[in-house]
């Protein structure tokens, strides 16, 4: 497999530990968690690897500044800026929102870190980015777009080399359960897997798309990822599982199921989970362990992607409090 271009950020190996008071109120699987709130940067989180792939992609093409985009709380954004202050790029974030909104949690946090923040409507995000980027080249900063979620080629690998990782640890569960959004750790780790003559599943819970649509943009990006890494596969959308039976009111929207995740994991594993991605995926594998989709004695990894920092938001504390 070829081997790309790298800057050391996260802290890894992540570990994986056991999640035993959980297993036992829940009568089903054995579960681990795939600590990836614990890369270090920032407060953490899944992007760190992805972002070790891009900057080093970014320092090669000669860039200055970084530009991404997501929302008011993005998980994405937070450690993009952290990455580009550590590395001494600029940074402009494109956040879907009104500039009004106390800085709380995740925004704080962009804040703080010194990036720049240009506010748009969420219809007219992509637009508002392409604008930006321009400006920013017109002007001569040498812009690098991080792809939305750091979900590009690049991106992607960073989650076959993790999946080589969970691997080296000695791991081999019968499911990988995650979050799954913007696609790119769901390709990187079934890519991976692939790789590796894998056996088991994995599955990506769906934050806010629709099943089919979250498969076909999975095996694209996993397959224009081996095609960077030179390898001769290719992974079928009907190959890659997802489930969007817990999309709720939509994204970004905390119902009972989510807060209910969020309170297990903290009370009974001392482990936070953010209101979006992981306490949503980790509903969603709650729901599947209650209704016996995983046998008595399987094992099911729980890949922590991190995000505990949008806790902290307005629009989530009062829930989370009550």
């Amino acid at each position: 497999m070829k081997q790309l271009p790298r800057l050391r950020i996260a802290h890894l190996p992540t570990p994986v530990e056991t999640l035993p008071r959980l297993a036992a109120i829940l009568r089903g699987p054995n579960l681990l968690v795939k600590r990836d709130d614990a890369t270090g940067l920032a407060f953490g989180g899944n992007k760190t690897r992805k972002l070790e792939l891009l900057l080093a992609e970014a320092q090669a093409n000669g860039a200055r500044t970084l530009v991404t985009t997501g929302a008011v709380q993005s998980n994405h954004c937070r450690q993009t800026a952290a990455a580009a202050a550590r590395f001494g790029f600029d940074c402009i974030l494109v956040l879907a929102g009104q500039p009004d909104q106390p800085a709380s949690a995740n925004l704080l946090l962009d804040r703080l870190l010194g990036a720049e923040l240009v506010w748009t409507e969420r219809a007219q995000r992509d637009q508002t980015l392409r604008q930006v980027f321009e400006n920013a080249w017109e002007v001569g900063r040498r812009p690098y777009l991080v792809p939305y979620g750091g979900s590009s080629a690049t991106g992607a690998a960073a989650y076959v080399l993790a999946f080589q990782e969970l691997l080296s640890q000695g791991v081999q569960p019968d499911w990988v359960v995650f979050a799954s959004s913007s696609g790119g750790t769901q390709a990187g780790l079934a890519l991976g897997a692939k790789l590796a003559g894998f056996r088991g599943k994995i599955l990506g819970i769906s934050i806010d798309e629709q099943a089919d649509v979250l498969r076909h943009r999975v095996a694209e990006l996993a397959n224009a990822t081996a095609d960077l890494l030179g390898e001769p596969i290719r992974l079928l959308a009907d190959e890659v599982l997802v489930n969007d039976e817990f999309l709720g009111q939509g994204y970004g929207v905390a119902g009972e199921a989510e807060l209910e995740a969020i309170r297990l994991f903290a009370k009974h594993e001392g482990l936070l989970l953010d209101p979006v991605y992981t306490g949503r995926a980790a509903a969603g594998l709650i729901a599947l362990a209650r209704s016996g989709t995983f046998a008595p004695g399987e094992q099911v990894l729980f890949w922590h992607t991190g995000g505990a920092p949008a806790l902290f938001a307005d629009a989530y504390r009062s829930l989370l409090a009550g």
